[in-house]
């Protein structure tokens, strides 16, 4: 490929990253925006080393160079909006927890730990810390690899009573796996001393929901009860996930008593003390009456997870809908999205933060972040080391503040 070729490409996944396309194409604007954006420092620098190559072969021509400079602007752009979500983030936390939180976390974390290193940076796909096991492939109900959970905690470490965070991956609902989501999360909690579950689910189309809804109940079922093995604390578990992660660890957190989602096991306790949803799906049918969520119930929900007609059939639409579980007793949560998302629209995440807000008596943090695409954590980058230091220290002082049991009782933080 020449290097106006190259250019060229270049300049055009600058721009659909600085302003996605959006409609019915903007699945492919997230598809190749989320990289350019989250990758952007190494584009940069690719792009410079490139330019700079070429110029001193003599392949240059003015045009080429200019569009050089335009993807090295729009790359700039693009992390100087990157540099901003620890600010951003930061305010959020203290609009939600007190300007004092800091304080009210033991061994808070050090102002040089929130720091992103350089090498986390150079090496955004290397997740995995030292100090830091997995185990592998553990049954939490019968069945093959989608039946299966990790467990991830400290090593050497004599764990008692640590805190518990289960981690739900997405792919829309027909695809992903447990090893491939959550890793910087999982991985910083873990080493803070947490113990940390990543979770396996039946997919559709070949199961239709609420078989996603029910696993993951099953496998709460199942942390509450053998975690205390693995050195975590039954009593105080968090759940997160992201994307369709994010909607079945909210739809989790908020169906308790759903018994429909727990046959066979209905008297199981599957209560959960705080969620952690990113970019999630909140209204699956459509009764926000937005544009973006009703085409998603009708063109892919209905044909492809539920396998039903939301118009015959739409009450199992909205059981499956968070937006229509949030009661004065739901728990604690961060919320999490990207103003660019191209799969699930802000307006999702907005929607639900708002009646969290009016409803639920428990704590809601919401952190919108602009310019920001679908799955911006799932390796590593400028935003998302930012973004996951933030989780971090909501976590500890969920942690140290909020650690109520889910049976009822206070635990001593």
């Amino acid at each position: 490929m020449g290097f106006k070729r190259r250019r060229v490409i270049t300049a055009l996944l600058a721009a659909n990253a600085v302003k996605p396309l959006s409609g019915r194409i903007s699945a492919l604007g997230f598809a190749v925006g989320w990289p350019t954006s989250e990758l952007a420092p190494q584009l940069l620098a690719l792009t410079a080393a490139d330019t700079a190559q070429a110029v001193l072969r003599g392949k240059a021509s003015k045009s080429t160079v200019l569009l050089a400079g335009a993807s090295a602007a729009a790359f700039g752009y693009l992390i100087t909006g990157a540099r901003r979500t620890g600010p951003l983030a930061e305010t959020a936390l203290t609009e939600s927890l007190g300007a004092d939180y800091l304080e009210q976390i033991p061994d808070r974390p050090s102002d040089a730990d929130l720091k992103v290193p350089l090498r986390d940076l150079a090496r955004p796909f290397s997740m995995m810390k030292p100090g830091v096991e997995v185990i592998r492939d553990i049954n939490y109900r019968d069945g093959g690899s989608r039946a299966r959970l990790d467990i991830y905690r400290p090593v050497g470490v004599d764990l008692t009573d640590a805190p518990v965070l289960i981690q739900v991956h997405g792919g829309g609902w027909t695809m992903g796996d447990k090893s491939q989501q959550g890793l910087l999360l999982m991985n910083r909690m873990a080493a803070r001393g947490w113990v940390c579950v990543a979770i396996n689910y039946r997919l559709a189309p070949k199961h239709p929901f609420p078989a996603q809804i029910v696993d993951v109940k099953k496998a709460i079922a199942w942390t509450r009860d053998n975690i205390a093995s693995y050195g975590g604390d039954p009593s105080y578990l968090v759940i997160t996930g992201g994307s369709a992660g994010g909607h079945l660890a909210s739809l989790a957190a908020l169906t308790p008593e759903v018994k429909e989602y727990q046959p066979g096991f209905e008297a199981a306790d599957t209560r959960v003390s705080a969620c952690v949803p990113f970019y999630g799906v909140y209204d699956l049918a459509g009764i926000t009456g937005d544009k973006a969520a009703v085409e998603m119930r009708d063109l892919f929900l209905a044909k492809r997870i539920f396998k039903q007609d939301p118009k015959t059939q739409l009450e199992a639409f909205e059981l499956a809908s968070p937006l229509t579980h949030v009661t004065p007793d739901s728990p604690d949560f961060f919320v999490l999205h990207g103003v660019h998302d191209g799969l699930v629209s802000i307006r999702q995440a907005r929607a639900f933060v708002e009646k969290l807000r009016a409803i639920s008596t428990g704590m809601t943090t919401y952190l919108e972040l602009p310019g920001t695409q679908h799955a911006f954590e799932v390796f590593s980058s400028i935003r998302s080391q930012q973004v996951i230091r933030s989780v971090e220290r909501w976590l500890e002082w969920h942690r140290a503040n909020r650690r109520t049991a889910t049976r009822d009782q206070l635990v001593d933080a």
